[in-house]
């Protein structure tokens, strides 16, 4: 921390209600907020809105539009399913084609849901929030969830009620028609939503009168059990929800039956995070499984007894372990380390063995990674015979493929050609070793590949094939990106990306690459306007993606981008994430502005010419980039954010990320307000100027939290302007429009402080 102000202009020692002049600033849809909403807004649109604005806002709707995209696509029976937004549909449709139709350059695609259409027909603005369709079976159906989103990156018959062709289909076991399907849909893109059961045979949504499936708006969920039977959260009723605003109880809800009937199966305490409960329906495997949430990284897993729901069985490991099932096995992965039947594993890795032993007390285990120094496992994928592991080392991803031949666990490197962010998902893991393999860098465009492990048993290499290239959206000629380490005050070694113009981005050997391995210099002819972008919390990684919008509007004009990968995050493991937390918070604080200063002395940019951005918990960050460091930038971008951390626990979903921050209602204050920018706001200090941004549908962070900053920087004479989308929730746009609406504004007002 480099900046103290003698005099916080908001009181970390009083109570908010004697302390916080701005308190009113909370009620999200009060007429007095809004009127200051609106005056705000009008002031920002006035200032921002250039000559330039326009045509910026509208080549970013033209990529988000961009009808040559690829369309992420889940497999359902013998359809691919997308949702897909575009010009002609904004809030999108949900549709579906034939694999053969897929590999083609222009599929045909059968629309199932229409939800522009709909939205004018129900007067809402609904925001697709995901599907899950139910898996045919002979006698226990089962659900296969299926979430697409936007890609940048689914009557002649009265009711539902059986026909006989149906009937039919059904002796057939997996010939049965892929039919019920559970829709989630938001009003305005808020974390509340509603969930609709929706016909695939009859393209419609089956009313509650004839049976259909419907939970009212709200945080919850359903998801299918079989074509009677639903597992079902909801945070309506008496004593429903947590202190987080979650659901308490998960229930078993029967078809035909009143929601208020639904019969409890597990439960938590009102200060826990909140209840779940799923049905694993794979033949031969078949479980049901609750999981209580005590915390943002704590959990109890247990198997549920379908024929008696109260007799539930533990999952015996600490409560940082995250458990899994893939049909004979149970998986683990644990937060910290920990020993089970007298062997240490460590945090960070994962862990397989035989689910039906490991419940029967017996102890045998295999390790299948072990985080390093430099090594972290990022993600997994689980094919039927197949477990993919894809791993960060220094943030550069690479893929393993693990399986069992003769009754031992054999590995190999997989998709060793391809280069970038790799991301791996299984094409239907219950009956298939096949696989979809994404891959993209900052400015190379997403490439969609099918991939299969079958080969791997006769020792043949995983075999890809390319199934679509995205075309580029901006000039990349001239570009390049590297990769540097600034060290932090500790003495940490911290990366972080650059992005821009190949002169402007040279890596060279740094002087002190001895002390700091892998350290490079950037170096180039003259200081770039520059941005440096983070988030550093919840464990979350940020690795190399596609900059569309980034890239057009910013890298083509001769602008530098940066990302740093501070502690907080996840891209080394749970310990790089744990070193941040609670008390230790300042460490991330500090690697991000080790950065700011490394992009200064390599001669990237100057002062006058950086800024910082961040939104959510990115947003906590760059507001302490203004409070605590506001001589390390030229300009500073708040994107709905937490920052009055007094109150944070007590507004929407904040009690959820006490795990991270800690506990303001506790002793923790003590720390808390070391890093709560609306307490250390204060007079005597020359900010640079700061655009804050929000949206009134956000119910995740309050939108008082940006509101009440604005107002507290507007009292001491600060440089601010502030703009907040009345639609959007935590994403701050609600479809495309809006996006290309608020990152031109973004982008303009950037180039207005550095150009």
């Amino acid at each position: 921390m480099t900046v103290s102000s003698a005099k916080p202009l908001i009181s970390p020692d009083l109570d908010p209600a004697q302390a916080d002049p701005h308190l009113w600033l909370e009620e999200v849809t009060g007429e007095q907020a809004l009127a200051w909403v609106r005056e705000r807004n009008a002031r920002a649109e006035d200032r921002i809105q250039d000559e330039a604005f326009d045509p910026l806002r509208t080549q970013l709707r033209e990529i988000l539009d961009a009808s040559d995209r690829i369309p992420g696509v889940t497999k359902r029976g013998e359809h691919l399913y997308n949702f897909w937004t575009d010009a002609e549909h904004p809030q999108g449709i949900w549709r579906r084609t034939t694999e053969e139709s897929y590999r083609s350059e222009s599929p045909e695609w059968e629309i199932l849901l229409d939800l522009d259409a709909l939205s004018a027909e129900e007067g809402v603005t609904w925001v697709w929030h995901g599907a899950e369709v139910l898996r045919p079976r002979e006698a226990t159906p089962a659900a296969d969830t299926h979430t697409d989103t936007p890609s940048n990156r689914d009557t002649d018959t009265p009711s539902n009620a059986d026909t006989p062709a149906d009937a039919d289909a059904r002796t057939a076991g997996d010939a049965a028609p892929w039919r019920h399907t559970l829709i989630s849909l938001s009003p305005g893109g808020s974390d509340a939503d509603v969930t609709r059961e929706f016909d695939l045979r009859t393209r419609r949504f089956i009313p509650e009168s004839e049976g259909g499936f419907h939970r009212p708006q709200g945080k919850g969920g359903l998801s299918w059990i079989d074509s009677e039977t639903v597992y079902l959260t909801h945070d309506d009723g008496a004593d429903a929800v947590t202190s987080s605003g979650y659901p308490r109880v998960a229930r078993r809800w029967r078809r035909g039956t009143a929601v208020t009937e639904a019969e409890p199966v597990i439960s938590v305490e009102a200060d826990h995070l909140s209840a779940v409960a799923g049905y694993d329906s794979t033949p031969g495997y078949e479980r049901h499984i609750g999981v209580r949430l005590l915390g943002f990284y704590d959990r109890e897993t247990y198997l549920i007894d379908a024929d008696d729901p109260e007799a539930m069985t533990r999952v015996e490991v600490p409560t940082d372990v995250s458990v899994g099932f893939h049909r004979d096995l149970i998986l683990l992965r644990p937060r910290t380390d920990f020993t089970h039947h007298g062997v240490d594993y460590r945090g960070g890795s994962l862990i397989v063995g035989d689910a039906e032993r490991f419940m029967a007390g017996e102890p045998e285990l295999r390790v299948l990674f072990e985080p390093t120094e430099a090594a972290a496992l990022l993600g997994v994928a689980l094919t039927r015979e197949s477990i993919l592991v894809t791993i960060m080392e220094d943030v550069v991803h690479r893929v393993e493929a693990h399986w069992r031949e003769a009754g031992q666990w054999r590995a190999c490197a997989a998709f060793g050609e391809l280069h970038g962010s790799l991301g791996v998902a299984a094409v239907d893991e219950e009956d298939s070793e096949e696989v979809w393999v994404t891959s993209t860098d900052w400015i190379t465009p997403t490439s969609l590949h099918r991939g299969t492990l079958q080969g791997l048993r006769s020792g043949a290499p995983a075999s890809l094939e390319l199934l679509k290239q995205a075309p580029e959206r901006f000039d990349s000629e001239g570009l390049a990106w590297v990769q540097s380490f600034a060290t932090s005050e500790d003495g940490t070694r911290v990366p972080y990306f650059l992005i821009g113009r190949a002169e402007a981005v040279q890596a060279a050997e740094a002087a002190d690459s001895e002390s700091v391995p892998g350290a490079t210099q950037i170096a180039g002819p003259e200081p770039h306007p520059t941005i440096l972008y983070g988030y550093g919390g919840f464990q979350i990684s940020q690795t190399p993606s596609y900059l569309g919008l980034a890239g057009k509007a910013w890298l083509e004009a001769g602008g530098v981008f940066a990302v740093a990968n501070i502690r907080g995050g996840g891209e080394y493991g749970p310990g790089w994430h744990q070193a941040a937390l609670k008390q230790n918070r300042h460490r991330a604080y500090e690697d991000f502005a080790a950065v700011a200063r490394d992009l200064v002395s390599t001669g990237v940019t100057t002062v006058e010419k950086l800024a910082c951005r961040g939104g959510s918990n990115g947003g906590l960050l760059t507001g302490n980039m203004l409070t605590q460091y506001p001589e390390l930038f030229g300009a500073v971008v708040i994107q709905v954010p937490l920052l009055d951390m007094r109150r944070f626990a007590q507004l929407l979903a904040g009690a959820s990320w006490r795990a991270e921050y800690g506990d303001p209602e506790t002793a923790d204050w003590e720390f808390i307000q070391d890093f709560s920018p609306y307490h250390l706001v204060g007079g005597g200090v020359d900010y640079p100027p700061v655009l804050l941004t929000t949206s009134t549908r956000d119910d995740r962070v309050h939108p008082g939290h940006a509101r009440k900053m604005t107002a507290a920087l507007e009292e001491l004479g600060a440089d601010v302007t502030y703009w907040e989308n009345t639609e959007g929730g935590h994403g701050g746009a609600a479809n495309p429009e809006q996006q290309a609406r608020m990152n031109a504004l973004i982008y303009r007002w950037l180039w207005q402080q550095l150009g």
